[in-house]
């Protein structure tokens, strides 16, 4: 009972973070209409972008895109847009002069 109890605890308590990752409200600039089932995962994304020298931050969904805070291979930090299905670079922003 009391397992039965944390485990609901924990789920009302984490929902509204979860849910904060997500801040997707419906807008599409990129005009990318991929059905979620289709899209990359979160971890595989995290990975492609390690492969390409980047350090993820953090990775969230907005604009029918995944948006990425991080670093590039030389340090500095940046924004980005990534494709949801492909995982390449739509927008890449570099925030000149700023590290981690």
């Amino acid at each position: 009972m009391q397992k039965t109890l944390a485990i609901a605890l924990f789920a009302l308590v984490a929902a509204p973070s979860l849910a904060m990752a997500d801040d997707d409200d419906g807008r599409n600039r990129w005009g990318i209409d991929a059905p979620r089932d289709q899209w990359m995962s979160i971890a595989d994304v995290t990975a492609k972008m390690e492969a390409a020298g980047y350090k993820i931050r953090e990775i969230e969904i907005d604009d029918g895109v995944y948006e990425i805070d991080g670093h590039d291979a030389n340090g500095a930090r940046i924004e980005a847009d990534v494709h949801p299905v492909t995982g390449e670079i739509l927008r890449r922003d570099d925030k000149r002069g700023e590290r981690g």
